[in-house]
């Protein structure tokens, strides 16, 4: 798929949202890609999940064991690329505010795990979700989501493939401009804090 091609995705699913958004990773944003839209239909996730695996190099999807995401953004764009892989597909929840595996998953000592996101803003969620497949016994050997946002700054620690980058402009609380504070905020996002 192309970057037209994707973004059509967004623009036909009404996924890309304008307003004044308070992003998981407590940035602003006058954008917000909300990627459950775009992910709703069954046959657009499988197309955008088959694109984001053909993203990957071969020697790497040769290496994946297992699929991990960190719910809730992740969760069904890791279910449809375990699809696109034949891999297990497995996701990590924050009852308590740390990530943790649950509902009996759980990974064999050493398993290849290749990381999925919906979007990765700062790589904040990512970080957490990969210390977290550590602490279970897996290995993160590469992460890949459907939107990079950060610009080409999120270190993840591990290989990173997003099917497509978008560079909104993102604040932090201090920094947001006067036009966009006048805007009442929206807090989308799956984080708590």
């Amino acid at each position: 798929m192309t970057d037209e091609e994707i973004l059509h995705e967004f623009r036909a699913s009404e996924a890309l949202l304008e307003g004044h958004f308070k992003l998981s990773s407590g940035r602003h944003s006058g954008h917000y890609l909300q990627c459950a839209r775009v992910l709703m239909n069954a046959e657009r996730a499988g197309r955008l999940a088959f694109a984001l695996a053909q993203k990957l190099p071969r020697d790497l999807r040769a290496q994946i064991d297992t699929v991990v995401s960190p719910a809730m953004g992740g969760l069904i764009i890791g279910h449809e690329m375990g699809r696109a892989l034949g891999k297990d597909a497995l996701f990590l929840e924050r009852p308590e505010g740390t990530f943790e595996l649950r509902r009996g998953f759980r990974l064999e000592p050493g398993a290849k795990v290749l990381m999925v996101e919906d979007v990765v803003t700062t790589g904040l969620s990512s970080r957490e979700a990969i210390a977290a497949v550590g602490r279970e016994g897996g290995e993160v050997i590469a992460e890949c989501s459907l939107v990079d946002r950060s610009n080409g700054a999120a270190d993840l620690g591990v290989p990173f493939y997003p099917l497509i980058e978008i560079n909104f402009p993102s604040y932090a609380e201090d920094e947001v401009p006067p036009e966009l504070a006048a805007i009442p905020v929206t807090k989308p996002g799956s984080r708590k804090s």
